[in-house]
């Protein structure tokens, strides 16, 4: 298994039991790809570098996670459809890439 990023803006005026909602939604749709929780960093709202639909800020998930197979096509692509999703990425772990060099 490997190791990857998951990285979710969702809408920012979502009242917390509706974050709620997305995250447990998130979580099933992980398990059911076969994936292991490793890690959330619930960022909460944050400004955004360019405007996403009418939105000037987003609520960002940080999910990592050790998956099989494609995760992009496995959760991405399901996660995706959800209205409250903006944006997902997906990013393997390369340890080489957490190495300061001299």
């Amino acid at each position: 298994m490997n190791t990857y990023d998951l990285n979710l803006i969702l809408n920012p005026n979502l009242s917390a039991e509706q974050v709620q909602i997305e995250k447990d939604f998130i979580e099933s749709t992980m398990k059911n790809a076969g994936a292991e929780l490793s890690n959330l960093d619930d960022l909460g709202n944050r400004r955004l570098a360019y405007q996403v639909g009418k939105d000037r800020e987003g609520y960002y998930l940080m999910y990592t996670i050790k998956a099989a197979g494609n995760p992009e096509k496995d959760i991405a692509s399901t996660l995706r459809l959800r209205d409250h999703v903006r944006r997902v990425l997906v990013v393997k772990d390369r340890p080489e890439w957490k190495t300061k060099k001299a």
